[in-house]
């Protein structure tokens, strides 16, 4: 079985996370696997828009804890990251010579990379009660590209908000501060995407829409390359970036000591 799906219906391409029973929790190899999917769009003449969902009760629950964040330490410092080799997600939506635009329809909850990957899409189609969690906050994981990408949605202070408490929030909070595009009935999410490209986007010149994309992708990579080249990049080794995996696997609260 795939762990990402794709198919097509006319000019509308559907990606698919299908990993329902983790949540569709992001491995390396799903990463991997959706990158290839994501050029397979690019690569196809007769695919204009791409929409891009999850199978089964959440979009994403963001990154598989148990492969990549209790990778040892010696694995951690080889990597420099909890992500393994040809598997990290800012190098997802870049890179590609068509451009075209990707609508995330999400539902359930949406965390961590998951959120990452509605953030780079460009629009974002929410199903109401759906929750939205930078999870890194929690876990030891200062992800202050998530911040710069969120801050391009949103007010100042909503990003820091939540980047800062790593708490929940809901689509319809979302939709108030602009973090979301569409806010539609639950079970709808697909639906009402592919109505907002055919309505609207599908409407408008391909080679205008895709030169849209390819500056709007741009500015987005040059904001988080300087995020990323702020963030204290030894937090992957930490104890508590650790103590935090471990008390997940663990289903415990972890014990932070600032080390």
């Amino acid at each position: 079985m795939a762990l990402i799906e794709y198919r097509r219906e006319g000019p509308i391409a559907y990606v698919t996370l299908n990993r329902p029973e983790k949540l569709n929790a992001l491995t390396d190899e799903m990463v991997i696997e959706l990158k290839e999917v994501l050029f397979q769009l690019d690569d196809d003449p007769d695919a204009m828009v791409g929409i891009l969902s999850g199978n089964g009760r959440a979009f994403c629950s963001g990154a598989d804890v148990v492969q990549r964040q209790l990778r040892s330490r010696e694995e951690m410092e080889r990597l420099g990251s909890p992500q393994g080799r040809g598997s990290h997600l800012e190098d997802l939506m870049f890179r590609f010579v068509r451009w075209k635009p990707l609508i995330a329809a999400v539902h359930g909850h949406v965390m961590g990379a998951g959120l990452y990957l509605a953030m780079i899409s460009e629009m974002i189609v929410a199903a109401e009660g759906t929750r939205f969690q930078i999870t890194e906050t929690s876990r030891g994981w200062a992800a202050t590209n998530f911040w710069s990408l969120l801050m391009q949605r949103t007010p100042g202070g909503f990003a820091t908000d939540v980047m800062l408490t790593g708490r929940f929030w809901t689509a319809e909070e979302g939709l108030r501060h602009n973090a979301v595009d569409r806010l539609v009935p639950e079970g709808q999410h697909v639906t009402a995407a592919r109505e907002l490209v055919e309505t609207h986007i599908l409407q408008n010149p391909p080679l205008v829409t895709r030169a849209i994309v390819e500056a709007r992708r741009g500015y987005l990579e040059e904001v988080e390359l300087k995020a990323r080249n702020v963030q204290n990049k030894r937090l992957h080794v930490t104890e508590d970036f650790h103590e935090s995996a471990r008390a997940f696997k663990e289903k415990r609260k972890p014990v932070f000591r600032g080390r």
